[in-house]
C-alpha cells in the first residue's frame, strides 16, 4: 500500500472529506474565508499531529494538476499563509514542506492568466484559463461565474434533454457550462458564442486544453438513437461537433439567427445589466420569430445569480412585453462544483416557436 493511501485510511472519513472539500476549493479558487479553516483547526487540535495539514497540502499545492494548470500566485500565497497561520495555532509537530512551499511560490512570478479546475464526479476535472482581474479588457467573459457552475449541475442531471441536440450557448465567457455539457452529455452539435475576441481566443484554447475538438471534427455516428442505446462506441465516435462563433447581439441579423437553427439555447449569469438584458431579449425575439417561421420548437434555459432583484424583475417584464412567456423550474439536487449554495440563483425556461408558452407562469 502507498504512503498516500496509509495516510488517507489514518484520517479517516471525517478527515478525507475535509481534504476533499479543500483541495476542490482551491483549484477553484474559492474565497479563502469559505474554506472549513475552523473545522481544520478542531480536527488538527484533536489529533495533535500535522497529518491532515500534509494531505491537505499534497492533494492542493503539490498536487501534479497544480503544477501543470495552478492557480494565480497570490491565491496559492495567501492560502499557504491560511494553512500556516492554523498550523501555528495549535501543538502540531513542525511541517517544513509547507514553509518550502509558501517559499516556492514567493519566487514565482505572477502572470496575468491563472487555472481554475473544476473537478466532475467522475474525478475527471475540467481546466479553465482565466484572467486573474474579475473585469478585464472592458469585459467580464474571462471568468466562471456562479450561475455558470449551477447550470451545469443541473445539466449533468437532465443530459436526456441535450443527447441528440443542437445546442447554441450565449455569452459562453470561458466555456465551463458548455465543456460540462460536452463531456458528460451526448449532443449532436454545441455552438459556443461570444462577442469579444479576447474572451473568443480564450474559449478556444479551453475547449481544446479539455480534449474537446474544434469545427473539423464531427459527431460521426449514422444514427444518434442507437448510438446513444449502444453507447459502446469509441469517445471519438461520441464527441459533439464543436464551434465557436462570434455573436453580438446588438447586431445579429435574422438571417444569422435563422442559419444557427439551434435546439436548444442556454444563457448564464447575462442578466446582470439592462443594456445587456435588452440585447439579449432583442436577439430572444429574433429566435422566436426563427422558430415561428420554421414551424419548430426552439427551448430557451436562462440561468441567472440574482445579485439585483429590480433589474433582473426588469429583464423578466422586457420578456413579457415581447411575448416570450417564461417559467421557473427547480435547480440541481446534488452539488458537484464548490460556490455559495446560498446565492439566490434563478433557472428560467422559455419556449420558442409551436410549444411557445402564452403568457408568464411562475
Amino acid at each position: 500500500m502507498s504512503r498516500s493511501a496509509r495516510v488517507g485510511l489514518a484520517l479517516g472519513e471525517a478527515g478525507r472529506e475535509l481534504v476533499l472539500v479543500f483541495q476542490r476549493a482551491f483549484f477553484a479558487m474559492r474565497r479563502l474565508d469559505s474554506l472549513p479553516m475552523g473545522e481544520l483547526e478542531e480536527m488538527l487540535k484533536t489529533s495533535g499531529d500535522s497529518m491532515l495539514l500534509e494531505q491537505i497540502l499534497q492533494q492542493t499545492v503539490l498536487h501534479p494538476v497544480c503544477n501543470e494548470y495552478p492557480p494565480s500566485v497570490k491565491y496559492r500565497r495567501l492560502f499557504l499563509a491560511e494553512l500556516i497561520k492554523k498550523h501555528e495555532m495549535t501543538s502540531t509537530e513542525p511541517l517544513d514542506d509547507l514553509y518550502d512551499a509558501l517559499g516556492e511560490v514567493l519566487r514565482s512570478e505572477e502572470l496575468q492568466m491563472c487555472h481554475k479546475n473544476y473537478f466532475l464526479l467522475s474525478g475527471e476535472n475540467i481546466r479553465l484559463g482565466e484572467n486573474v482581474a474579475i473585469i478585464s479588457e472592458g469585459t467580464t467573459g474571462l471568468v466562471t461565474w456562479e450561475a455558470a457552475l449551477f447550470f451545469a449541475e443541473w445539466a449533468m442531471e437532465n443530459s436526456e434533454l441535450f443527447n441528440c441536440r443542437t445546442i447554441l450557448e450565449l455569452g459562453s465567457g470561458a466555456g465551463l457550462t458548455g465543456i460540462a455539457i460536452c463531456k458528460t452529455c451526448t449532443p449532436k452539435q454545441y455552438i459556443f458564442s461570444d462577442c469579444h475576441s479576447n474572451v473568443l481566443h480564450q474559449l478556444r484554447k479551453n475547449i481544446l486544453t479539455n480534449g474537446l475538438l474544434l469545427d473539423s471534427e464531427s459527431w460521426s455516428s449514422k444514427d444518434c438513437e442507437v448510438q446513444l442505446e449502444n453507447n459502446n462506441g469509441s469517445e471519438g465516435n461520441q464527441r459533439p461537433k464543436i464551434t465557436v462563433v462570434g455573436l453580438d447581439w446588438s447586431d445579429a441579423t435574422q438571417e444569422q439567427v435563422t442559419e444557427l437553427q439551434p435546439d436548444v439555447i442556454i444563457a448564464t449569469d447575462v442578466v446582470y445589466d439592462p443594456a445587456v438584458f435588452l440585447c439579449l431579449v432583442s436577439i430572444l425575439e429574433k429566435f422566436r420569430i426563427s422558430a415561428e417561421n420554421q414551424g419548430s420548437s426552439t427551448v430557451v434555459y436562462v440561468a441567472s445569480t440574482i445579485r439585483n432583484p429590480e433589474t433582473y424583475y426588469q429583464f423578466k417584464m422586457e420578456l413579457d412585453k415581447v411575448g416570450i412567456g417564461h417559467q421557473v423550474i427547480p435547480g440541481p439536487t446534488r452539488a458537484v462544483f464548490p460556490y455559495d449554495k446560498c446565492t439566490k440563483i434563478e433557472l428560467l425556461k422559455i419556449h420558442h416557436g409551436t410549444e411557445m408558452f402564452a403568457h408568464h407562469l411562475t
